[in-house]
């Protein structure tokens, strides 16, 4: 019983990409981001950019949600899209010419 008594605080992994913590790129501007990543992607963000309506619609989405609660399912066809920080926490729906689907965007699934 002692050992049930001392209780030990669990310790969660923090998550870093390039030696920044996930909330300090949530505060990011895009193009600050961008220039985070590798080549391919750089090149990819400077000739389409980023789909600002489907990464508004997930921040909706989860903004109206209730903590402890998921969001609601947004669906998308974009399969190769790029998983940008402020889609962390959504749900996505993703088409693979049959069906959807589910995809939870956590960080560790996240391109960072």
């Amino acid at each position: 019983q002692g050992i049930m008594s001392e209780g030990k605080k669990r310790v969660f992994r923090r998550f870093f990409y390039r030696g920044y913590e996930v909330e300090k790129l949530l505060d990011l501007q895009n193009e600050e981001f961008i220039a985070l990543l590798h080549s391919r992607a750089r090149r990819r963000f400077s000739r389409f950019g980023v789909k600002t309506k489907l990464v508004n619609k997930i921040k909706n989405a989860i903004k109206k949600s209730e903590p402890g609660k998921k969001p609601e399912i947004i669906k998308t066809h974009l399969r190769n899209m790029i998983i940008v920080p402020t889609m962390v926490g959504g749900l996505l729906g993703v088409y693979n010419g049959k069906g959807y689907i589910l995809v939870e965007v956590k960080v560790t699934t996240t391109y960072i």
